[in-house]
């Protein structure tokens, strides 16, 4: 049994999956907001509660956000800023007297899409994090890819491509840095240009409902987010070149982008057709959790 726990700024959700993927058990919990050493407790009692339902133990593997630092193991670059500095993973092994196998959450998306999701029949696999952050994980043949800065699919905080005038210098983003993909393409990003032109707030939900409306602000709004989207992934595929693009966290809902982006993304990409798929996710919002779970389904773990 295969047990795989996402830990989110707002919420910890735990799964455990028999060998063919089959759910034996699922459990949610809040996260324990700001304080470091309750969420540990938090993980390794969803972890213990999974075991108490099944009868069984479990592999354990943890979707974070951020990642470990090679240089010394400390969890770095999570929004969940209690978790920044601290040996999560070490933490979590000594709680739950067992190695755990511990990654980045879109490296869990991503993972989670290739084995059993919509890039499941395909070799390389860039699976996409659109919601409060902006993310990537890259799998290529199942496996997560070797990564020795553990920062693969850090997609989020490059420069926007070929940026606008309007678009220079760009907002400052969290990371220190003015202008990057996760400024333009997260949630807030989206209702932040929505404001700008209307001077209102919006969600995705609720741009999507105006969209159907045919309401002009709504539709300049999405025009310039689907370009913006594809210039973005255009430079992944003239990079990575992967066979398939899964789209996940709430965006991902917008299914017009499906048809849109690919359109409009030829004119970025530097080859004279372009073969690359852009999916939505099979799974929503269990891949994170499925992820984890799959984390010890891979042959070689990449960390």
């Amino acid at each position: 049994m295969r047990i795989g726990v996402d830990l989110g700024g707002s919420k910890i959700e735990g799964i455990a999956l028999d060998d063919a993927g089959r759910i034996l058990a699922k459990q949610r919990t809040e996260t324990p907001a700001g304080d470091y050493r309750a969420t540990v407790n938090a993980v390794a009692n969803m972890v213990y509660r999974l075991e108490q339902e099944t009868g069984r133990p479990g592999s354990v593997g943890i979707g974070t956000p951020g990642s470990p630092s090679p240089i010394n193991g400390l969890i770095r670059n999570a929004n969940s800023t209690c978790l920044n500095g601290q040996p999560l993973q070490q933490d979590l092994e000594q709680v739950l007297s067992r190695p755990i196998r511990l990654a980045n959450d879109a490296d869990c998306f991503a993972l989670s899409e290739s084995t059993d999701g919509a890039g499941r029949d395909y070799t390389s696999v860039f699976g996409v994090i659109l919601g409060t952050g902006v993310g990537a994980g890259v799998v290529i043949r199942g496996g997560l890819i070797p990564s020795i800065n553990r920062i693969a699919g850090e997609w989020g905080h490059n420069p926007l491509p070929w940026p606008k005038p309007v678009e220079m210098p760009g907002e400052r983003c969290y990371c220190g840095q003015r202008g990057c993909i996760e400024t333009f393409l997260s949630g807030p990003g989206l209702s932040h240009d929505y404001r700008c032109t209307t001077g209102r707030s919006i969600t995705a939900q609720a741009l999507s409902d105006r969209l159907a409306q045919q309401e002009p602000a709504a539709i300049q709004v999405m025009a310039r987010y689907e370009d913006r989207l594809a210039r973005s992934l255009a430079t992944v595929i003239n990079i990575l070149d992967p066979d398939a693009i899964v789209l996940g966290g709430g965006l991902s809902n917008l299914s017009h982008l499906y048809q849109r982006v690919p359109e409009i993304w030829t004119q970025y990409i530097f080859s004279d057709g372009v073969c690359t798929s852009l999916l939505p996710p099979m799974h929503g919002d269990s891949s994170g959790v499925r992820g984890a779970a799959w984390l010890w389904g891979i042959d070689e773990y990449a960390y």
